[in-house]
């Protein structure tokens, strides 16, 4: 008994020398004080009736970058990405520098076209549409006075936007001082106007239809004219949503950003095969242009500013081609699709025009610059129609958006090399044999 004892004794004095030496070596940790680590440490090792109590460092929990964990704060994982971004192309734009130096001095380009304007068709084909944006103009002040009836004024406005379609193009194919990119530019700019000014032409109508007195009291003036051809919509309306003011701030941080990325693409040089002389396009251009996009918005003041929603999540492809563009969707929509509804059609023939008229000007702005008709767009795009059918029917959920992924990094880029492939049979074939 005697030596029980002793050792119960002993085993009791090792316990509380041990307990008291991991109180003593507590130091404060994360900004707690050292009595909070100490209280903490006692509550977690001490005893009752002989017994250590313990506390759980388990739970049920899901991982954090499930679906089903609610977690969505991703932004250090975007930081990641964009310091990426930004470091590979600062390596490249250094490279390039050092190797090529400054290949393109602006300057230079803006005075060589204020040398010889001439030489520049296609910018004396932007200052040419202002002639079509006043014949409307013109049009639809003479339609609310009564001075042209609606079959004249109608007459006008098909006129008008026919040789809108029809002018460009043949200069663009005729004159062989337009080159590609000069072609595409303008054809671009045209078929922006052209969409602006069927608009203008439907919204005035049907304010005459509502109210001839109201119509005609509708201030149609040629600086709110001009505002609805550069404001970032293709759907006129009689009052635009506009914000406050302008974001200052904002403004300077976007301009920065886009002079700093129109340098940059300056300084990457063209890719330039020796046998092909195909000019590739450089990541920093594209940015430069949604920077350019921001600053437009900003300085309008224009208040609608969804431009797209969330296209990436598509799990059909109709869902993608109405929110990927959310201007040109609202288009074909409000003048287009619902007029053909209302005039007797169905549902899928009104959709399938609505993909026709798309494959059309696909097909326009970019058979006419490269001089060349081979369809690929517009097969391209009217093959849309039964791959829509297809995974709205069959595909569901994850599946669906892997089908649109799947016909956004290979249907789009194999039309392009299509058209790559022909234009370069076509003008440089002869030179490489």
């Amino acid at each position: 008994m005697g030596d029980s004892d002793a050792v119960g004794a002993f085993t009791r004095r090792r316990r509380a020398t041990f307990a008291a030496g991991r109180v003593a070596s507590l130091q404060p940790m994360n900004g707690r004080s050292a009595a909070v680590c100490q209280s903490s440490a006692i509550a977690d090792i001490s005893t009752d009736n002989g017994s250590e109590k313990k506390r759980d460092c388990h739970r049920t929990q899901e991982s954090l970058l499930t679906s089903t964990s609610g977690y969505n704060n991703y932004r250090g994982i975007l930081n990641w990405c964009v310091v990426m971004l930004v470091l590979s192309n600062a390596r490249l734009f250094l490279e390039n520098l050092l190797r090529y130096g400054v290949l393109v001095d602006p300057i230079q380009v803006v005075s060589l076209f204020l040398n010889d304007p001439y030489s520049w068709p296609a910018a004396c084909l932007v200052i040419v549409s202002n002639v079509f944006i006043v014949v409307a103009l013109y049009t639809e002040r003479q339609l609310s006075k009564g001075s042209f009836s609606e079959l004249v004024g109608f007459l006008v406005h098909c006129i008008n936007m026919a040789i809108m379609l029809t002018f460009p193009a043949a200069v663009v194919l005729l004159v062989p001082s337009v080159t590609p990119v000069g072609g595409a530019f303008v054809l671009g700019i045209y078929t922006i106007l052209f969409l602006k000014l069927y608009s203008y032409k439907d919204v005035n109508m049907w304010c005459r239809e509502l109210s001839t007195a109201k119509a005609k009291k509708l201030a149609r003036s040629l600086s709110y004219m001009y505002y609805f051809v550069f404001a970032p919509t293709l759907c006129y309306e009689l009052n635009f949503p506009r914000s406050p003011g302008i974001r200052m701030s904002f403004l300077l941080r976007r301009l920065f950003e886009m002079v700093r990325k129109y340098l940059m693409s300056w300084m990457i040089p063209i890719i330039q095969s020796s046998n092909s002389k195909l000019v590739l396009a450089s990541p920093p251009k594209c940015l430069t242009l949604i920077q350019f996009i921001l600053v437009h918005v900003d300085l309008l003041r224009f208040g609608d500013r969804q431009f797209y929603q969330d296209w990436w999540n598509s799990e059909t492809v109709t869902y993608f081609w109405q929110n990927w563009n959310i201007p040109v969707h609202k288009w074909c929509l409000r003048h287009f699709y619902k007029p053909l509804l209302r005039s007797g059609f169905s549902k899928i023939v009104s959709q399938s025009a609505v993909f026709l008229l798309s494959a059309f000007f696909h097909e326009y702005l970019v058979s006419v610059p490269l001089r060349m008709f081979r369809l690929w767009a517009f097969m391209g795009m009217m093959a849309q129609l039964p791959l829509a059918w297809f995974v709205g029917r069959f595909l569901r959920g994850n599946y669906g958006n892997a089908a649109v992924w799947m016909s956004i990094i290979i249907g789009q880029p194999f039309a392009v090399l299509m058209y790559v492939h022909d234009y370069y049979v076509l003008h440089y074939r002869q030179e490489a044999d």
